[in-house]
């Protein structure tokens, strides 16, 4: 077991355990990282008091029909930007009526794929707690794509454990 899987194991685990203290629900909406978070969430035994629902909307399409993310935010901002992460964020919310705090990541995982103003690394975050504003969080990870997806989803662990403090 690498450093990493340890630390994402670790960090689910205090996701689930302080969710649990809380009596808090989570719902995800994934794109560059494919369901990795809901995965690391579910490895830990009594992720099912916690862990609501999960999307995995790779596609622009997805985003669209499972999220409400508008055609015009993509055609505008693209699907990696913090427009659609808080729009995907909002999406899961409202599909999700048990959910208190969801989650959404959107990022180019290379190794292709990047540009000059969206290189390969660049993930946006959406965090919101039910009644509350969205939050959009930008991040740039480097190294390959294995290593740009396991950061990102321990970035998002992170986030809700903050969310939930």
């Amino acid at each position: 077991m690498s450093a990493m899987t340890k630390d994402i194991n670790a960090h689910a685990q205090a996701v689930i355990t302080t969710a649990q203290d809380k009596n808090v629900m989570i719902a995800l909406a994934e794109s560059c990282t494919g369901g990795m978070v809901a995965a690391s969430l579910t490895d830990i035994a009594g992720s099912s008091a916690v862990l609501d629902r999960g999307f995995v909307t790779y596609s622009n399409n997805a985003k669209m029909d499972m999220l409400g993310v508008t055609g015009e935010t993509l055609d505008a901002h693209g699907a990696v930007s913090s427009e659609t992460a808080i729009e995907m964020v909002s999406g899961v919310l409202k599909h999700a009526p048990n959910s208190n705090i969801a989650l959404s990541i959107t990022g180019i995982a290379g190794p292709g794929g990047g540009s000059p103003d969206k290189p390969v690394g660049l993930v946006y975050f959406g965090i919101q707690s039910r009644g509350k504003p969205a939050q959009s969080i930008k991040q740039i990870f480097e190294g390959d794509r294995a290593n740009i997806r396991n950061n990102a989803s321990f970035f998002a662990l992170d986030l809700i454990i903050k969310e939930l403090k």
